[in-house]
């Protein structure tokens, strides 16, 4: 095994899977969509998904905020430019409507029947416009008066490319227009926005991390073939894994950023194993063909394993019902295993083909020397250790408890990005860009929305949501009432509200006919199913749980379900629900990782205490990662809590390293507690410089202006040093008494073969 034939023979497979790139080349497409970050197990989403195909996708549209450099947008020569640029956008391909003041009807109900007036009417004169007093056009006024709301609505189901042309149409039309665009939100500029900073990090990091890799490699090897074969290696192992998964048809997603660095880390770190272990072997005296094939023979399975554990961290997502964790996580399990597969077939034979000269015995007595006054230290006060960790495992877990759950729509973004600003502004002038949805229906099939009973109830909620959400906008059946009561009235303002009964009896035969001309997409035509909608700011999935759980007690205690049903739904409804489900997901994490590597080390070691004792040094790092978010304020949300199970899969590789090498030391004859020195002595040098290059790569995270990103890099670094030194001071003192245990599976493993 290993000898150079076999070398070349894998070299040449290698360089036919690369060509196959050349030949059938992958083609790279970002994407980002917010509704895979919806758990698909929650029955909220099937519930909205019904709803949508009533009313629609509650984001799919637009907010352009205009002003008139500075001045009131009343001027003539402003609102014909507002008013030609908003028939030239509702034009293009993909929109379906467009809304502002200037497309808004006033209805005026008169013996003679109903005529809709218009809200704002243009004069010819640069000052003369007539506005109406009507509420509902406060809706699109910014609350200083200086701007006007254009709302956009794109099609249904529009791919994230047809979003990106309208997009970049609609901006074109503003540039025709000379209008000057305060600010813009919507779903399909965030997506476009996002993706474009994505395509800009991941060029970033590709980069930044090979150029981390050349330095960490000449400073440990200094020498030019242990330089350009471990970043030749690595750089082909980059391209297979992305090229598979690709050719798989999977985007490159909003945490796929990271994967470059991810895949370079892992392949690092079996490559630093392999190399330091040849140069060993050659001090040793061993000719390369013989040191080429000792190493490969005794680090291949080592390194299989970590490499297969690690993997198994980032797999075990596919057990949560959040799609973008599902993909992150089957996508940089693939990519990992593909730079595996370039680690043991190309470096072979690239390592045949060059001369690589002969070294001189180097020392590390000092180091030695180090790790056994340690080892000393820790047989003499293990005790005191175990009780240490005990104790740090205890305040973790009560730290640990008080951690937050709470996410942000755009948490991932940096502070200063002008998507952020965009969002403020239309939080501050016109109540928000989030949506808010209640779906509301007449639980008997004989009901209707617009009874007066069902009126009086909305009418009940829509207080409610006042209390709540001060200064809230809402749209629904209520909405229609008030606007014909309005009408009834000649349009005074004093008007726009609930109608008595009377008002209503003179209002019923148009509310049972089709009264959505004035107010439309607010209810289905079976006049059952319909809608309350507004728009909120960003509150955080924590402060909205709270006023959806206090707003669901009032439902239950003021609400008659026998007149009317009411459910929170929605695109932001849905993002808080899988926020809040982190716990869940993040135990499907850890559960399918414990699983999974307990397995392994079931199979390896041939004991279920192992298994164990392999685990216990594991959890500990994650329970002091747990209190680090406390103390530094991270709280925890989808993109945080499948760190846990990343880590986890990441840090037993250490654990891995340990107890392999003690399993060899024992079969060579040795006693316990001799080959638990020698395994200490041995396999610390080598977990510190892995750990050490592991923490510098994650480190390279801290540079990203994504959020999930910058806390990938700064918690899995401290995570790893957490394991450090779980596994060099608390996994010796737990194997102590497992003597026993090691030297009868080692026996019956030598005496059955």
């Amino acid at each position: 095994m290993w000898s150079k034939r076999q070398a070349f023979s894998f070299l040449f497979v290698s360089l036919v899977f690369s060509l196959s790139f050349v030949l059938f080349p992958p083609f790279p497409r970002f994407d980002y969509d917010f509704e895979q970050f919806f758990p698909q197990d929650d029955e909220d989403l099937g519930f909205y998904q019904s709803y949508a195909q009533q009313f629609g996708e509650d984001n799919d549209y637009l907010l352009l905020a205009f002003e008139n450099q500075g001045k009131e947008p009343w001027e003539t020569d402003f609102l014909n430019r507002f008013q030609l640029l908003q028939r030239e956008i509702e034009k293009l391909e993909n929109v379906d409507t467009t809304l502002s003041v200037l497309n808004l009807k006033q209805p005026r109900i008169s013996p003679f029947g109903i005529r809709l007036v218009p809200v704002v009417s243009i004069g010819q004169e640069p000052q003369k416009v007539n506005r109406l007093d009507f509420p509902l056009m406060d809706k699109f006024i910014s609350k200083d008066g200086k701007a006007l709301l254009l709302l956009v609505r794109n099609l249904k189901n529009i791919s994230k490319e047809e979003g990106d042309i309208l997009y970049g149409q609609i901006l074109e039309k503003i540039s025709e227009s000379k209008l000057d665009l305060r600010a813009v939100a919507g779903k399909i500029q965030t997506q476009r926005d996002f993706v474009e900073l994505m395509q800009a990090e991941f060029s970033f990091f590709l980069g930044l991390s090979l150029l981390t890799m050349l330095i960490m490699l000449i400073l440990l090897f200094r020498s030019w073939w242990g330089v350009l074969i471990p970043i030749f290696v690595l750089g082909i192992g980059v391209v297979w894994g992305f090229g598979v998964i690709l050719w798989l048809g999977k985007p490159l997603a909003l945490m796929s950023v990271m994967q470059p660095t991810i895949f370079l880390i892992v392949g690092l770190g079996a490559l630093v194993h392999l190399f330091s272990h040849l140069k060993q072997n050659l001090e040793k005296g061993f000719s390369v063909q013989q040191a080429i094939h000792r190493t490969f023979k005794h680090l291949l399975i080592p390194i299989g394993l970590t490499m297969l554990t690690t993997a198994f961290g980032f797999l075990s997502l596919w057990f949560t019902s959040v799609p973008a964790l599902k993909d992150f996580g089957l996508t940089t399990g693939i990519g990992i295993f593909m730079m595996f597969l370039a680690v043991i077939l190309i470096t072979p034979g690239l390592l045949f083909l060059i001369r690589i000269p002969s070294f001189k015995n180097s020392s590390n007595s000092s180091k030695v020397w180090r790790l056994n006054r340690l080892f000393l230290g820790l047989l003499q006060y293990r005790k005191s250790v175990i009780w240490i960790f005990l104790g740090l495992s205890v305040l973790s877990i009560g730290l640990g408890a008080k951690v937050r759950i709470n996410g942000f729509l755009l948490d991932n973004l940096p502070s200063n990005h002008p998507i952020r600003a965009d969002f403020e502004y239309f939080d501050q002038q016109f109540g928000g860009s989030n949506p808010l949805e209640i779906a509301i229906w007449t639980p008997s099939e004989e009901g209707n929305i617009f009874d007066y009973a069902v009126l009086e109830e909305i009418q009940k909620i829509e207080n409610k949501l006042q209390e709540i959400f001060e200064g809230v906008s809402l749209i629904s059946p209520l909405t229609i009432a008030k606007v014909l009561n309005q009408a009834q009235n000649q349009g005074n303002r004093e008007a726009f509200r609930f109608p008595s009964k009377g008002q209503y009896l003179r209002m019923e035969k148009i509310l049972n006919s089709n009264p959505s001309q004035f107010v439309p997409s607010i209810y289905n035509p079976e006049n059952r199913l319909a809608r309350i909608s507004g728009r909120l700011p960003d509150l955080g999935s924590l402060k909205m749980g709270e006023i959806r759980s206090s707003f669901q007690e009032f439902v239950d205690g003021e609400i008659d379900p026998e007149v009317l049903r009411v459910k929170w739904t929605g695109t932001a409804y849905l993002i808080d629900r899988g926020h809040e489900s982190v716990t869940l997901q993040m135990a499907r994490g850890l559960g399918v990782a414990f699983l999974l590597v307990g397995v392994i080390a079931g199979i390896l070691f041939r004991s279920w205490r192992i298994s164990l004792i392999l685990l216990i040094p594991n959890i500990i790092p994650l329970l002091m990662m747990l209190a680090a978010m406390y103390l530094m304020d991270i709280e925890l949300k989808l993109t945080t809590a499948i760190l846990f199970s990343v880590a986890f899969g990441i840090a037993v590789d250490d654990s891995i390293h340990f107890m392999a090498r003690l399993r060899t030391e024992l079969a060579s004859g040795r006693t316990y507690l001799y080959a638990l020195k020698r395994t200490f002595l041995e396999t610390g040098k080598a977990l510190v410089l892995t750990t050490v290059i592991l923490v510098l790569g994650f480190s390279l995270f801290l540079f990203s202006d994504f959020g999930v990103t910058f806390y990938t890099g700064l918690l899995i670094a401290m995570a790893l040093l957490f394991a450090l030194s779980a596994d060099l001071l608390f996994l010796p003192l737990l194997l102590l008494p497992m003597k026993k245990v090691w030297e009868s599976k080692v026996k019956k493993r030598f005496t059955n073969p």
